[in-house]
């Protein structure tokens, strides 16, 4: 493989995907906020970083935390170099980092992702490319180590709306499922016949299988956390008039109470203890 790529962001999933790199043979750097210099490929800072590689994927919390790494890099930044943003942001901001990044004499691709710590331990995550399509052909052998398929959708803008509308979706899953399971537990409905039950109801669905074992045992270590999946909907609530998507205003509703619940840092299957 001709390019190596640098991880900015250790986090629940940026440090399974530089393992993966790492593995591959194409990690050349990686930092994150919260020190862990043992960390394969680790440097002092973000810069140093985008000194050591071709490539930088960003994957941090939120747009305030990817516009400090920017602003942090972009005097190392130059022709040649490529910036992948794979953190979940809005598509104002998406827009705006990108024109920072070109303007430095690099190249920027938007790509959000969708799948949680188990499908990035297994190379199954989905990314939502936005960009030059000659950008995403570029850097599609290094994705390609850490994802099961890449979408190319259009715009930067593009890339971000995506990534908010499929959390969107999952969320307002995450909530049906909750009440409805609140329904049955509350008829002294068994967990066993619940989901027994549910399985063969049109309403079965990939997000079901993927939570149940762990709502069964009352498992809440975060794959993906409340208090993320409330910022991502926060977000998406910003770029349309609050009136057009009212389902969305009632799971930010229900996120929120959550978090104010102290369950900010489980899983968002949480969501079933505020039912």
């Amino acid at each position: 493989m001709s390019k190596t790529i640098g991880v900015i962001g250790l986090g629940i999933i940026g440090s399974v995907w530089a393992r993966h790199y790492e593995a591959a043979g194409v990690l050349a750097g990686a930092w994150n906020r919260r020190p862990q210099a043992n960390f394969p490929r680790w440097r002092p800072n973000a810069g140093a970083v985008v000194d050591s590689a071709d490539v930088v994927q960003i994957v941090v919390s939120d747009p305030p935390a990817v516009e400090a790494i920017l602003h942090a890099i972009l005097p190392r930044l130059a022709p040649g170099k490529t910036v992948i943003q794979s953190s979940t942001i809005d598509p104002d901001s998406s827009e705006r980092f990108g024109g920072l990044v070109e303007a430095a004499g690099a190249r920027y691709l938007e790509a959000p992702f969708v799948g949680s710590r188990p499908a990035a331990e297994d190379r199954r995550n989905i990314f939502y490319l936005g960009g030059g399509l000659q950008d995403a052909k570029e850097v599609e052998p290094l994705l390609s180590l850490i994802s099961e398929r890449r979408y190319q959708v259009g715009t930067w803008r593009q890339a971000a709306t995506l990534k908010l509308a499929m959390n969107l979706n999952v969320a307002l899953q995450m909530a049906a499922l909750g009440e409805s399971m609140a329904l049955a537990r509350h008829a002294n409905i068994s967990d066993n016949t619940y989901f027994e039950v549910l399985e063969k109801n049109v309403s079965y669905s990939p997000l079901v299988k993927l939570k149940e074992p762990s709502l069964r045992r009352g498992d809440y270590s975060p794959q993906f956390s409340i208090k993320h999946m409330l910022k991502d909907m926060r977000l998406a609530r910003g770029t349309m008039k609050p009136e057009s998507l009212p389902q969305l205003d009632a799971v930010c509703e229900r996120l929120q109470r959550a978090e104010v619940a102290g369950l900010g840092d489980e899983d968002f299957s949480a969501l079933v203890k505020v039912m």
